[in-house]
């Protein structure tokens, strides 16, 4: 799906009410407009909303090459051995990595911590961490959340967090949950509507055009997964806030949409050759063009309806990216 986004649109800071963001009701019969505060309005008794409790860190750290010049390391993913994922950018007006990084490059942190680059992933290198305590504390002292230059001015690390983060470790939030207020949850739950969680850590959205999603670690629970069956066979919705939530789902269902509990590290990758097999509807922001996130919205939703949501935002002007606008993508029932 191709579409022009135009600079006006773009989110520059979050919204003074989480809740009161606009939301586009995307349904096969016509779109509704409302505000996200709304929400328990479209759903039903009986539907099952999933949410992702990965917490933001504070992902971006300034740093110095080793010829003096100025960089920010963004920490995207923590592997198994103990390296992490990370992206070196410029530090001001970047646009993306800085082209001439090398393996085996140290890169000076505060504090006296250094990142040794070692083997380069697309555009993020896989480094080693110098540093004596564990490195989300160190986050946690000396970094701030990762931004982008949309972006107008700094806000702190809760402005990043949901109303569902529990556990840290994404890069960057994940920003589909974040028009949910303690109030919202309640409604829906005196609705008849039931909230479950799964965990994925998300890495930095900053990929290439086209380039497909990083491997991410997840978890969903036994619980959740009861949850799912359940209100798959009494006939209600599973409905996913957030693109983090339907990769998690989507790993752990089988062709016929039985869901089991499982956690590790996911590289699934949904599109045309992929549908999904269990989430019926979608709660999500709106994605750049050529975000890899749109073929995921299409393998739930479809590509018309994808399109024809995106095509009355734009015609109403909503705002993208993580301080934006949001949707409720509804398809027909697989």
């Amino acid at each position: 799906m191709k579409f022009e986004l135009p600079d006006e649109l773009a989110a520059t800071k979050p919204p003074k009410v989480r809740d009161q963001v606009r939301l586009l009701i995307a349904r096969p019969d016509g779109m509704t407009h409302a505000r996200f505060a709304d929400l328990a309005a479209f759903l039903a008794p009986g539907d099952l909303v999933v949410v992702n409790t990965s917490a933001t860190l504070a992902a971006a750290v300034d740093g110095a090459r080793p010829d003096g010049r100025a960089v920010t390391v963004h920490f995207s993913t923590a592997l198994d051995d103990g390296t992490w994922l990370v992206e070196v950018r410029p530090a001001t007006h970047a646009r993306g990595p800085v082209p001439d990084a090398s393996a085996g490059e140290r890169i000076a942190l505060p504090a006296g911590v250094t990142v040794t680059l070692a083997e380069q992933h697309g555009r993020l290198w896989r480094a080693g961490i110098g540093v004596e305590a564990s490195v989300l504390d160190y986050l946690a002292r000396h970094g701030r959340p990762v931004t982008y230059s949309y972006v107008k001015g700094s806000w702190p690390l809760e402005a990043y967090q949901t109303v569902f983060a529990r556990e840290p470790g994404s890069a960057e939030m994940p920003s589909a949950g974040r028009p949910f207020t303690s109030d919202l949850v309640t409604q829906l739950i005196t609705a008849g509507v039931t909230v479950a969680p799964i965990t994925l850590h998300t890495g930095v959205s900053s990929l290439e055009e086209g380039e497909p999603p990083l491997r991410e670690r997840y978890r969903v629970p036994g619980a959740t997964a009861r949850l799912v069956n359940l209100t798959r066979a009494s006939g209600g919705r599973i409905v996913a806030v957030g693109t983090t939530v339907t990769r998690a789902l989507e790993t752990v269902a089988h062709v016929d949409g039985w869901v089991g509990p499982r956690s590790g590290w996911t590289d699934l990758v949904l599109g045309p050759n992929r549908r999904a097999r269990v989430v019926d509807g979608l709660i999500t922001g709106w994605h750049a063009p050529g975000a890899s996130h749109l073929r995921l919205l299409e393998a739930v939703a479809g590509p018309d309806l994808v399109a024809a949501a995106y095509e009355e935002a734009l015609r109403h002007r909503y705002l993208w990216h993580e301080f934006g606008d949001s949707c409720l993508l509804l398809p027909k029932r697989r």
